[in-house]
C-alpha cells in the first residue's frame, strides 16, 4: 500500500533500535513532523501537538505546504496557538502511514511492507517516539503539551514516562484508559476490515483492497464522532432528492445515509488499513492504571471536554484534571457545551479556540 505524506514534512530518525512495549523493537524507523514559528534562544517556548488515531503532521499551513491543515483556525500567526510566540510542533503518530513508520512501511530487514509483521503497537510507543523527536529538536522542557483524542492517551502517557518533559499540558477529549463503549465500537471496526475477503490477513494491495470493510469501520468511527444532536439537527429525516434504482433494495434512501457514505469514500482509500487496525487497538490496550494519573507531575493542566462526546466522556476528562491535581498539578477542568461530539475541538473553534488561547496566556 501506499504511505500519504504531506508535502513539506519533515522526519526524524528514531533511535535504532527502538525498543516496543509490548516487544520487539524497530530498525531505521522514523517519524513524520511539522512546525510553526520559531524556537527562542532559551528554548523555552515550545509546545507539541499530539494527534488523533487518522491525522497527519500536517496541522496549519507553514513554509513547507501552504495547504490548510486539519487545525488551521487553532494554530498560526495571532490564532489561539499563536505561532508568533510559540514554537509548535506536530507529529505524526508512529504507527500511521502519514509519514512515520508503520504497517505500511518498508520493512528493511525483509524489503518488503511490514504489514502484520509490524510490532504490537501500544500508546506507550508514540509516546516515546515523540518524545524523541522533541529531543531531537534540542528542547529540554516544552512550554506546552497538547493531546487531542488518542493524543489525549498519548500526552498523558508521555508525561509519565518523561517526567519534566512539559511544564504545561492542555488534554483535549482525552482519556487516561479505554472505556467499554469505545472499546466495543473500536472492536466493531477492526472485525468490519477483517471480515472484508480483500482484507486477507493484511495482504492486500491497490487492486484487491478491503474498501467495504473500510468503510463500515469509517462510518462506524463517523457516527460516534458526532452526537445525535447535530445528526438530527443536520440532517433531520430528510429524503434524498433521486429515486432509489429499483435493483438496489434497502440502498441509500435518507440524506444522512448518503453523508456517511461520501465521507467513507473520501477515507477508505487515504488511510492504510493495517495501521488503521494497529493504531485502533493501541487505543484499546491503553490504561494508566488506578494510581497513574496522581503519579505525574507537571505544573498546569487544563483539561476539556464536551457534554456529548459519547466517545471520550466527558467524565473521563474530569477524571484527568482531578487526577493530575492529586499529583500536584494547578489543573482545570472545562467541560463545553457544543452539541457536536467527540469532533467538536476540530469543528467548535468558537468554544475550543478562546479556552486554548487563555490558558496559553497564562504561560
Amino acid at each position: 500500500m501506499t504511505e500519504f505524506i504531506p508535502p513539506g514534512t519533515r522526519f526524524h530518525p528514531l533511535p535504532s533500535p527502538f525498543p516496543m512495549k509490548r516487544g520487539g523493537a524497530l530498525v531505521g524507523a522514523h517519524v513524520a513532523f511539522e512546525t510553526w514559528g520559531e524556537l527562542n534562544a532559551a528554548r523555552d517556548n515550545a509546545v507539541l501537538i499530539v494527534t488523533g488515531l487518522s491525522p497527519d503532521a500536517h496541522a496549519a499551513a507553514n513554509e513547507g505546504n501552504p495547504e490548510a491543515g486539519w487545525w488551521e483556525p487553532m494554530l498560526g500567526p495571532g490564532k489561539p496557538i499563536d505561532t508568533d510566540r510559540w514554537f509548535v510542533v506536530c507529529v505524526n503518530s508512529l504507527g500511521s502511514c502519514k509519514g512515520s513508520t508503520g504497517p505500511a512501511s518498508m520493512n528493511p530487514s525483509t524489503g518488503a511492507l511490514y504489514r502484520l509483521d509490524f510490532p504490537d503497537l501500544s500508546v506507550e510507543d508514540g509516546a516515546d517516539a515523540a518524545a524523541s523527536v522533541v529531543r531531537g529538536l534540542g528542547i529540554t522542557r516544552l512550554a506546552c503539551l497538547i493531546g487531542n483524542s488518542m493524543g489525549g492517551m498519548t500526552a498523558l502517557s508521555l508525561l509519565q514516562r518523561h517526567p519534566g518533559i512539559a511544564h504545561a499540558h492542555i488534554n483535549i477529549s482525552g482519556a487516561p484508559r479505554a472505556l467499554p463503549f469505545s472499546i466495543a465500537i473500536r472492536s466493531l471496526q477492526r472485525e468490519a476490515i477483517r471480515l472484508d475477503p480483500n482484507w486477507n490477513h493484511g495482504q492486500y494491495d491497490e487492486v484487491t483492497y478491503p474498501e467495504s470493510g473500510m468503510r463500515m469501520a469509517r462510518k462506524l468511527g463517523v457516527i460516534t464522532y458526532r452526537s445525535a444532536l447535530e445528526w438530527d439537527g443536520r440532517f433531520g429525516r430528510v429524503r434524498l432528492e433521486s429515486d432509489r434504482p429499483d435493483e438496489e433494495p434497502f440502498g441509500l434512501e435518507f440524506q444522512v445515509e448518503s453523508y456517511l457514505e461520501g465521507h467513507a469514500r473520501r477515507f477508505v482509500r487515504r488511510f492504510d488499513p493495517n495501521c488503521y487496525l494497529y493504531l485502533s487497538r493501541s487505543m484499546d490496550w491503553f490504561d494508566l492504571g488506578p494510581d497513574g494519573l496522581r503519579q505525574i507531575h507537571v505544573d498546569k493542566v487544563l483539561a476539556i471536554g464536551v457534554h456529548t462526546d459519547i466517545l471520550f466522556p466527558l467524565q473521563q476528562q474530569q477524571e484527568i484534571a482531578d487526577g493530575l491535581r492529586e499529583g500536584g498539578a494547578d489543573a482545570t477542568f472545562l467541560p463545553l457545551e457544543s452539541p457536536q461530539g467527540h469532533d467538536a475541538f476540530l469543528v467548535d473553534i468558537a468554544r475550543f479556540g478562546p479556552a486554548v488561547a487563555g490558558f496559553l496566556a497564562t504561560l
